[in-house]
């Protein structure tokens, strides 16, 4: 059962996932918010916890960072784990002035420039969008939550690039309503579309290209109680 990437055996993971990036995020979540968490997987030190939330089974599994790197996770959780439902819970810099720094957003779409999504279809622009009615779900969340946290549904920009400054595109994205950029949410949009399981990207800015203000290293950690617990409801 064990994958090249993944050690645990069937029935160790649950059928529903949040997914951070980091692997420190992954133990956070199981820690302080799951029930009887355990550790499920750590090949490559990414990190797995299954435990229970509101009385359902939940894993809090990583997904390192990258496009081609949540592929890998998101597919074999699917394939060959059983996995129906994937949240990603991450970080994401702010592009539009319609947001700020500790906003949340529950991502409705995402664009990309990224080849891991375009060789899927050949000749194809395909369209990046999360299951209909999770994101539904999560706006109803969001506002039953309430809270200091200021929530947006809108389109992210997912991008293999960290640090290359192309303020060119970011304009013109933001001109057509992106509201942030981050490195995952397309592909694993891909990856539900292929393997038929239920995503969707909820993300907090941790920086913002424009105002220049970001989290510590330490926020990043921690500043995301809002996003968790959406995710954790759906």
């Amino acid at each position: 059962m064990p994958t090249p990437h993944i050690r645990a055996e069937r029935g160790q993971i649950a059928e529903r996932v949040i997914m951070p990036g980091d692997p420190k995020r992954a133990e956070r979540i199981a820690t302080e918010y799951l029930e009887g968490a355990e550790l499920v997987t750590d090949v490559r030190g990414i990190l797995g916890f299954t435990g229970t939330w509101d009385g359902r089974r939940v894993t809090a599994m990583a997904s390192g960072m990258g496009a081609p790197s949540i592929t890998i996770y998101a597919t074999e959780l699917a394939r060959e784990y059983g996995v129906t439902q994937i949240v990603r819970v991450g970080t994401a810099g702010g592009m539009s002035t319609e947001v700020g720094v500790r906003d949340v957003i529950i991502a409705t779409g995402a664009h990309t420039d990224s080849a891991t999504t375009a060789s899927r279809i050949p000749g194809v622009s395909f369209s990046h969008v999360p299951d209909f009615g999770l994101a539904s779900a999560a706006v109803a969340e969001a506002s039953r939550l309430g809270g200091d946290a200021r929530v947006h549904a809108g389109t992210l920009f997912t991008s293999d690039h960290f640090y290359l400054e192309r303020p060119e595109l970011s304009a013109a994205l933001t001109a057509h309503g992106t509201l942030a950029v981050e490195m995952e949410a397309a592909a694993l949009y891909a990856v539900g579309a292929a393997e038929r399981i239920r995503t969707l990207a909820i993300v907090t800015v941790s920086d913002h290209l424009l105002t220049g203000e970001s989290m510590s290293s330490e926020e990043r950690e921690t500043q995301f109680d809002a996003a968790v617990r959406i995710a954790l409801a759906l």
